[in-house]
């Protein structure tokens, strides 16, 4: 079977966010331990967006989340409890915050993508456009790249898909090219 019929079954066809019927997709929760349907969530497009673009965010559209949180799926409740924390300064998201439990594991997972932690002095990432990078963007190189160490060059064009950050310098972010693991300078990748 496969992963969207299993959670169309699981969730009674619904997003398990906010409760839409309407247009929804198999949405794979980032830095999970876990894998396929364990790792995945059903959601709309509305709440997708919403995940992926914080200027398109609707603080009340995420009142929902007063019930999803409550949900027995673990993914579920991991992006129940990011999205409140990146909610947190509309003042209600805090309220649910207290009232929400994670058990140690699903805590570390909850909080793997940075939200929960102070960021205010943290490094801002940018591509070479000026575009603000986050850990999961897609970025495609600009220029050609020798990856020292190695012999391998990452040619131009090549797009790499949910980098992470390096927490301590702004110019630099890691992702996967050719399956092997670099680290790339910010000013070399522009944002998809």
């Amino acid at each position: 079977m496969s992963i969207k019929r299993t959670l169309q079954q699981r969730s009674d066809s619904k997003c398990e966010l906010c409760g839409s019927k309407e247009n929804l997709n198999v949405y794979e929760v980032p830095s999970s331990p876990r894998s396929g349907v364990e790792a995945s969530i059903l959601i709309c497009n509305t709440c997708s967006n919403q995940i992926k673009d914080a200027d398109a965010r609707d603080p009340n559209h995420w009142r929902c989340l007063n019930d999803s949180m409550w949900s027995t799926v673990p993914a579920v409740q991991v992006m129940a409890w990011r999205m409140l924390q990146r909610l947190k300064t509309e003042g209600w998201p805090q309220d649910l915050l207290d009232m929400m439990y994670l058990d140690e594991e699903m805590q570390e997972w909850a909080a793997a993508e940075g939200d929960g932690v102070d960021t205010s002095d943290a490094p801002v990432h940018r591509d070479s456009n000026g575009a603000v990078l986050q850990a999961g963007d897609s970025v495609v190189l600009i220029k050609d790249l020798k990856v020292k160490g190695s012999s391998m060059v990452a040619k131009q064009g090549t797009a790499v898909r949910r980098i992470s950050l390096d927490h301590e310098n702004a110019e630099y972010i890691e992702g996967k090219v050719d399956g092997q693991q670099i680290v790339i300078i910010t000013k070399y990748v522009k944002k998809l």
